[in-house]
């Protein structure tokens, strides 16, 4: 096969990975109870892409990857733009999905910007993975600051957050409420993930026969 070929085919081959990985994840109850999985690194294929065949490619399969995550969550982003009473805005809806999906599920591409950074791919791998992962998180933040941040109160008044939610009600109100409440909420699968997927890169970058040779991105 010639290159072309053999990138598209290992794309798509990561792509289903990355799939797989997620309804794993969830089939074993990795998804949290108010939304969000932690999952056995499934973002991982898809930075391993953008390090294999550079940035725009990687781009390019992120955002296969957030259409494909939209299928998958069908459900909650059809419910999204039903009618009813206190139902958000279609435009809401639709920043939504470009923010939530679309984004920060296309800037897993950056991950390959360390290639030929370092002398070995492990750490241009797991330095990929955190820039990549830590852009996808930013941007969740954002989306639930900007569009979930009125829930911060209720949020923070449930079992197991109380405590730590009455501190930090106490401290802020507002924006800066909404933006603390995006950072904690996001941050309980996000976090997890992260380092999750940075250990797995680490791992992943020490198979020669994985990463490819050591040559210089397209």
């Amino acid at each position: 096969m010639n290159k072309k070929t053999v990138r598209l085919v290992e794309s798509a081959l990561c792509l289903a990975i990355a799939v797989v990985l997620e309804l794993v994840s969830k089939m074993i109850g990795l998804e949290l109870p108010f939304g969000g999985t932690i999952t056995i690194a499934s973002m991982l294929p898809i930075v391993l892409i953008a390090y294999k065949y550079g940035v725009k490619w990687g781009l390019l399969c992120g955002f296969t990857y957030s259409i494909l995550q939209i299928c998958m969550g069908l459900k909650v982003v059809s419910a999204m733009f039903l009618p009813g009473e206190g139902q958000m805005a279609v435009w809401q809806a639709i920043c939504i999905c470009l923010l939530d999906y679309v984004a920060a599920y296309t800037v897993l591409g950056i991950g390959g910007i360390f290639k030929n950074k370092f002398k070995k791919a492990a750490p241009a791998l797991a330095l990929g993975v955190l820039v990549a992962l830590s852009a996808r998180y930013l941007i969740h933040v954002i989306s639930g600051a900007i569009f979930y941040g009125s829930y911060a109160e209720w949020f923070f008044t449930q079992e197991g957050f109380y405590a730590i939610g009455k501190q930090i009600m106490s401290s802020f109100s507002g924006t800066g409420l909404a933006i603390i409440y995006s950072l904690f909420y996001n941050g309980l699968y996000m976090i997890p993930e992260i380092i999750i997927t940075t250990v797995a890169a680490l791992i992943i970058g020490n198979v020669p026969a994985i990463v490819g040779k050591k040559e210089k991105a397209e």
